[in-house]
């Protein structure tokens, strides 16, 4: 530990998650080189465990089985017997739940993190043990949406005060992403096909049926097919929608792949058409990196990420004939997609680093603790 840890210059912080993806494992390790005192508590299953060892970043290891794990909260409670940590970052409700457990009765802070808009409420008993509970101090919302969405939840005096809530967008960085694009002739894709990539779950909400909709609105002259990567292939209904398409030999399923990036980096165009509950999804991030312009839904964060006509095209939900027509233009307009692409990968580079996330969050460290 530094000199300047010692004399508690910066705040020790305790930051609690599961299996952290990047963007987390690097704003732990840019905090520790900023001198923040950083210690992790995460799932020594996750991708990122190994690095975080590396940089003698993890305290110790925890997977949080739910929100009232008795030994989770009692290894957090251990952990922080061991030093006087000043604050409790908490990466999920899992963890959020064990660490307020675990803090009770001391003056610890502690920042809640938020990435989806909705199943928060002033009746549903949850939500008092994680982000309503008083004695979280922050809640970082990953979008201003989110921090929207938290501000207008009401119930008779009842409301989280603005104070609480602070937006820090989740930071990346491209050399981060290195992946050749995919060779997609495995999927069934010819070699001169137009390709529109959507990644993303299994859920109602993430619009695959306004997609295939979509698909069936454009030109039959058209060369477009449709790649859907992953556990979409296990919905019933979404494939049925895909085997009564009229274009349903140019509609793929990959399944799940670990090499989703690449498949969107192979891509001409990336789509996703959620319905609602969207934060800054990764999916697009990725997709906007490898230089795909992007075609997103008005919904949660997505029009933050997407600038409408400058990084991609933006459209309203549920609106199967728009989302064709921007997809049309873009595979009639070549031009337009790769200035949109380029943009899109400039606007992840420049408004979208992990600096600026080490910075902002180091900042609300220090301003909770009163060092700023």
């Amino acid at each position: 530990m530094t000199e300047l840890n010692r004399d508690s210059e910066l705040p020790a912080i305790l930051c609690l998650t599961d299996s952290c993806d990047r963007p987390e494992s690097e704003l732990f390790i840019g905090l520790r080189n900023a001198g923040f005192d950083v210690d992790v508590m995460c799932n020594p299953k996750g991708r990122n465990y190994q690095r975080l060892v590396d940089e003698g970043l993890v305290a110790q290891p925890m997977a949080l089985k739910n929100r009232f794990d008795k030994e989770g909260t009692e290894a957090i409670r251990s952990q922080l017997s061991k030093k006087h940590y000043e604050v409790i970052h908490a990466y999920n409700p899992r963890a959020l739940a064990c660490g307020l457990r675990a803090s009770k009765g001391t003056d610890i802070k502690v920042v809640a993190y938020r990435g989806v808009i909705g199943n928060i409420s002033f009746v549903n008993p949850e939500s008092w043990i994680t982000f309503l509970h008083p004695r979280v101090s922050k809640i970082v919302c990953v979008a201003d949406a989110i921090k929207d969405y938290l501000a207008s939840l009401h119930f008779l005096w009842m409301h989280i005060p603005d104070s609480k809530l602070q937006r820090i967008y989740k930071g990346h960085d491209l050399a981060w992403y290195q992946a050749e694009p995919a060779d997609l002739s495995e999927f069934g894709v010819p070699e001169d096909a137009l390709v529109v990539c959507c990644t993303g779950r299994n859920s109602p909400r993430k619009g695959f049926d306004d997609l295939i909709q979509a698909m069936n609105h454009l030109p039959t002259d058209a060369n477009v097919h449709l790649l859907l990567v992953g556990d979409v292939i296990n919905s019933e209904e979404i494939r049925q929608l895909a085997e009564q398409s009229p274009l349903a030999d140019r509609i793929h399923f990959t399944g799940y792949r670990n090499d989703a990036p690449a498949i969107a980096a192979a891509s001409d165009v990336f789509v996703l058409p959620s319905k609602g509950r969207e934060g800054l999804p990764r999916a697009v991030i990725e997709a906007m990196v490898y230089g795909v312009a992007p075609v997103v839904t008005s919904v949660g964060g997505m029009p933050e990420l997407v600038e409408d006509g400058v990084s991609g095209l933006v459209v309203p939900p549920e609106h199967p004939a728009a989302l064709a027509a921007a997809i049309d233009r873009l595979i009639r307009d070549r031009a337009l997609a790769g200035a949109l692409g380029a943009a899109a990968r400039d606007r992840i580079a420049r408004d979208f680093h992990t600096s600026m996330t080490v910075r902002e969050t180091g900042e609300l460290y220090k301003s909770l603790t009163g060092r700023s």
